[in-house]
């Protein structure tokens, strides 16, 4: 099959997953982290980016957690730490690859403070003063970006491992939905914010990842990623 028959399959499977979840969600939301399970895989969508059709909500991010063995993260510790702590609009991008890179886009095009660029990304917090707030108001702008984005998740509860079936889907479906030097199908948005993002596997592939987006995927995954939908509950 083709890549294009492949990206459709994988999109019929998100509106059974979301029909079997009960729609897509968001980490705004108080209640978000009802019913989700230990252990799984999430894919992000963002406003205003849509598939070639421009109706069909486009996923921007995958991800998984605990693939080495014996961690003990679990589904919900992750997406916590990319919505950033419960109860303000602070976060720390630090613990999250997720908000380094929105946060950076957010900075290279001209949307916080630049001054915040000198300290952002670097392995420790600048010392309260002007730079730290600065930090602190670019942290809130990613919490407001990250928790507006909604998101779908599917159970995937096998031991951590990079042999994992987590690992396996997640690093698939990067390589599937990637168009890193390829041609494109289901590009980003004109507008998309990633396009100021310092990684370039980030504005090439349209995703906001970097780990798989080079390296293609197996049609295989597909059939795995249905098998444990169709065991989760709606």
């Amino acid at each position: 099959m083709s890549r294009q028959a492949d990206l459709d399959r994988l999109y019929a499977l998100m509106d059974e997953l979301a029909g079997r979840v009960g729609g897509p969600r968001l980490l705004s939301d108080p209640l978000a982290r009802r019913g989700i399970p230990p252990r799984g895989i999430y894919f992000f969508f963002e406003p205003g980016e849509f598939r070639a059709d421009g109706k069909t909500p486009r996923i921007v991010r995958v991800g998984t957690h605990a693939v080495s063995e014996g961690s003990k993260s679990t589904l919900w510790s992750r997406l916590a730490q990319h919505r950033g702590r419960a109860g303000s609009e602070g976060g720390n991008h630090r613990g999250s690859i997720f908000r380094l890179h929105v946060g950076t886009a957010l900075l290279s095009r001209g949307l916080a403070n630049a001054a915040a660029a000198a300290q952002w990304g670097t392995n420790h917090r600048p010392p309260e003063g002007p730079v730290r707030e600065l930090e602190r108001q670019v942290e809130a702008m990613v919490s407001q970006y990250i928790r507006a984005m909604p998101f779908l998740w599917v159970e995937v509860d096998d031991p951590p491992s990079k042999q994992s079936d987590r690992k396996l889907i997640e690093a698939n479906a990067i390589g599937l939905l990637s168009n890193w030097e390829r041609a494109a199908i289901d590009p980003a948005s004109v507008g998309w914010l990633g396009h100021w993002a310092d990684r370039q596997a980030v504005r090439g592939s349209g995703l906001w990842n970097v780990d798989h987006v080079d390296q293609g995927y197996e049609p295989g995954f597909l059939e795995v990623l249905e098998r444990y939908i169709r065991l989760m509950k709606s």
